[in-house]
């Protein structure tokens, strides 16, 4: 089942529709989607490594819009929309202790969830919610979205091949590993 889904998004990758796709799962991670444009932006880049710049510049503009529109939700729909998320994700009491620091260090946090498995969704509706200012927040979002991105665009554009042929030989594996590390992003999110 593994190896029909991956040989299906690889196929996807190939498809005129492939950039959209990835520009609606990008946009759509920064604000309430659970699953990374990474599932999308690997296969796709693997399948042609010429594009890997224009692909992962997609994901970063479309990340970063979505990263705004998690803040429009923290800032104006909180109570209806930011709040049901934030307990989706078992953040809704912390929320109110969290407001203060999270201003102090929210460019911080803007960072580390923008490069890391933690779910930056969480981080752009915190963001409007507890009213960090929105360039600051804009600007950490395009360095991490950006480094988040670019970084994998050049190390599958440098080495493709031994990427893919290791991710083909390991499947398995590395399915495993990828739904191990975000299943670890979400515990992150509940305990910490």
């Amino acid at each position: 089942m593994i190896r029909r889904l991956y040989n299906w998004t690889l196929l996807m990758a190939l498809s005129r529709n492939a950039l959209w796709v990835l520009a609606l799962v990008s946009f759509a991670e920064s604000s309430f989607f659970p699953i990374p444009p990474d599932i999308l932006m690997i296969p796709m880049i693997l399948a042609r490594p010429f594009r890997a710049w224009l692909i992962a510049g997609v994901a970063l503009v479309a990340s970063v819009l979505g990263g705004a529109f998690g803040y429009l939700i923290g800032a104006t729909l909180f109570d209806t929309v930011g709040q049901p998320l934030l307990e989706f994700y078992g953040k809704a009491d912390a929320a109110q202790v969290f407001n203060q620091t999270f201003n102090d260090w929210g460019a911080w946090a803007v960072l580390i969830a923008g490069v890391t498995p933690f779910p930056y969704k969480v981080i752009t509706i915190m963001s409007g919610w507890t009213g960090l200012s929105f360039p600051v927040f804009m600007g950490a979002s395009l360095i991490a979205r950006g480094l988040r991105f670019f970084i994998v665009a050049a190390l599958l554009w440098k080495y493709g091949a031994p990427i893919r042929d290791f991710v083909e030989r390991r499947l398995a594996l590395l399915f495993t590993l990828f739904i191990a590390i975000l299943l670890g992003g979400f515990i992150a999110v509940k305990y910490l």
